[in-house]
């Protein structure tokens, strides 16, 4: 469901989550036992009670926490009853680790995009944009291809964080076009990530597995980038026409914004460094890059600026210190804490609803029954309700004799099919927090049909262009 995946993102993360099938032969079936049929009613009540937060007021975190813990009180307990108790409890431990890498990388992602915010960054950024006179119709365009691109090359989630800033700091005044342009920056970044071998979960899973070269992922670009342009196409009609208000005089950025910046492009380095090189978690580079930031906020405090006496412009320069304070610690509790307790709540369902078996039934029935194709197509239908690497792992895992063109395909359909809900990829979680009570679930949901449109169309693309692959 969403919740992934951040930078390659969490890639890295979610094969924990495949513990399930790695030890099939050494835990209990429940797929037909009662305990299993009450964690599937369970999950689909809080994901409802999620689903409807706009109508409710109740937090989306509430239903999914409390559905993660009664999931394995129920696993544990037959599991204890059964003298196999620290079966489950490692993979509890084995989920609990994907959460906790994932929601570490979130966690230095958005402190150094609250940081920026508050030195004035996106402001400036705002400004900029705004003193070109741009339409509200040419920046959605340039936000979505500018996710795009980021994406292809940056984890997906960071990259929505970063654009949903900008897009918040221009269309504040402009509802609807804030919320069209959140539902197109995660149709975007979905789709970016889809032709890159680093640049989503699923494709890096592909990748690792050596089922399709490095080389023919790039086979992808041309339906990635029909799955992003035709819902955005027709987006564009319902976004107004008018310029947003011309940008008042400024303030200047504060006292670092530069270097945060630079900063911030060093922990991502770092984070792709960590993964790539050192075959470490990408959350273990980035907490390396949350370092760089404290040190700096220290530098900050220990060397106040020198500024001219404003009442006497013959004094000489003197020390009176830094009146833009900066603590790195209050940017860390300004976190969207409900998204995260969100992500704990999903991944742990569904790390526990894969333990239990269903998983791994249902991989077995789409390509053990089902056309590869039609299975395919499904597979990235589901994304949008449970993890993408989850689902592409299991599909793995099964290893189904397919041509490399059926790869590619579902390679594509798992990675752009989490954009079909809010809460079916990373990047819409994240934008859910960031842009709380603007781009909210039910509005992601009204504009469904015209996702599916270029999710259909990206895969009628991949059959036309990359033919010679089946």
């Amino acid at each position: 469901m969403t919740i992934q995946r951040l930078v390659f993102i969490a890639a890295m993360l979610m094969p924990g989550m495949g513990y399930a099938a790695d030890n099939a032969a050494h835990h209990l079936d429940l797929t037909t036992h009662p305990i299993g049929y009450a964690a599937i009613v369970i999950f689909c009540i809080a994901y409802l009670l999620a689903m409807i937060e706009d109508l409710t007021d109740l937090r989306k975190s509430k239903p999914m926490v409390l559905a993660a813990s009664l999931i394995w009180l129920l696993i544990g307990a037959v599991y204890v009853r059964d003298g196999l108790g620290e079966q489950s409890a490692q993979a509890f431990r084995t989920t609990l680790e994907s959460y906790a890498e994932l929601f570490l990388f979130i966690m230095v992602s958005m402190t150094y995009l609250n940081a920026m915010e508050d030195r004035g960054v996106f402001e400036s950024l705002r400004v900029w944009l705004l003193s070109k006179g741009f339409s509200y119709r040419k920046l959605f365009w340039i936000t979505g291809w500018l996710a795009f691109v980021l994406s292809s090359v940056c984890n997906n989630l960071t990259t929505a964080l970063l654009m949903g800033a900008v897009v918040l700091a221009m269309g504040r005044e402009h509802r609807r076009f804030v919320t069209l342009s959140c539902i197109n920056i995660v149709v975007a970044t979905n789709a970016g990530g889809s032709f890159s071998p680093f640049g989503d979960i699923t494709t890096l899973l592909v990748w690792q597995k050596g089922v399709v070269p490095f080389t023919s992922f790039y086979a992808l670009l041309i339906p990635s980038i029909v799955n992003f342009v035709l819902p955005a196409a027709v987006m564009h009609f319902w976004i107004p026409q008018e310029q947003p208000a011309p940008a008042q005089e400024s303030q200047p950025m504060k006292r670092g914004a530069l270097r945060m910046i630079l900063l911030f492009a060093l922990t991502i380095i770092t984070a792709v460094c960590f993964e790539n090189l050192l075959k470490l978690p990408p959350a273990a580079g980035m907490l390396a890059g949350l370092t760089y930031l404290k040190f700096f906020s220290y530098y900050m405090e220990k060397t106040p600026r020198e500024i001219r006496h404003p009442d006497d412009l013959d004094m000489p320069y003197s020390v009176i210190g830094d009146t833009q304070h900066f603590d790195v610690f209050q940017k860390v509790a300004l976190l969207e804490w409900d998204t995260l307790l969100f992500f704990y709540g999903v991944m742990v369902s569904v790390g526990g609803l894969s333990f239990l078996g269903y998983l791994d039934y249902a991989s077995h029935f789409l390509y053990g029954v089902l056309d590869p194709t039609v299975a395919n197509i499904l597979v990235g239908l589901l994304s949008a309700f449970i993890d993408n690497g989850t689902i592409m792992y299991a599909v793995l895992t099964m290893q189904p004799d397919i041509s490399q063109g059926q790869w590619l395909l579902v390679t594509l359909t798992a990675g752009v099919g989490g954009s079909l809900l809010a809460i079916g990829s990373a990047a819409g979680v994240g934008l859910l927090g960031q842009a709380k009570g603007i781009y909210t679930f039910g509005e992601h949901l009204k504009w469904m049909p015209v996702i599916l449109l270029g999710y259909a169309g990206s895969i009628v693309t991949h059959f036309l262009v990359n033919g010679r692959y089946f």
